[in-house]
């Protein structure tokens, strides 16, 4: 059974809805970043650690920042990839790439650019 057009419609909107919020979340992300210093950016009074164990931590939580980033860049993907085969075959969206049968609707609500 295919997506009926109504369900079709709230998926196009879902993913959209998605795309504009992992945008925001990147931008954010990159708007935090751009112009400021590392020390503005830990938010250290000097530019001297006082401990070691600081710049261990601003090191993780730069890793930790780009480790989101990439990850909110490989989802814009699939999401750009789900509205084009929304947009190119309609009657086959939603069909499991993996074993060829319907993916439930709850499913592709929650998360509207699953593959299977």
């Amino acid at each position: 059974m295919t997506l009926s057009s109504k369900q079709l419609e709230h998926i196009e909107r879902r993913l959209k809805e998605e795309r504009a919020r992992a945008l925001d979340d990147l931008n954010r992300s990159v708007a935090e970043y751009s112009g400021a210093t590392d020390q503005e950016r830990s938010g250290d009074l000097t530019s001297m650690p006082l401990h070691m164990a600081d710049v261990g931590t601003d090191t993780m939580q730069e890793e930790l920042d780009a480790s989101n980033e990439t990850r909110i860049s490989r989802e814009l993907a699939e999401i750009d990839a789900a509205l084009t085969r929304l947009y190119k075959s309609p009657e086959s969206f939603g069909i499991s790439e993996s074993t060829g049968t319907q993916i439930p609707f709850e499913r592709l609500n929650a998360v509207p650019w699953a593959r299977s």
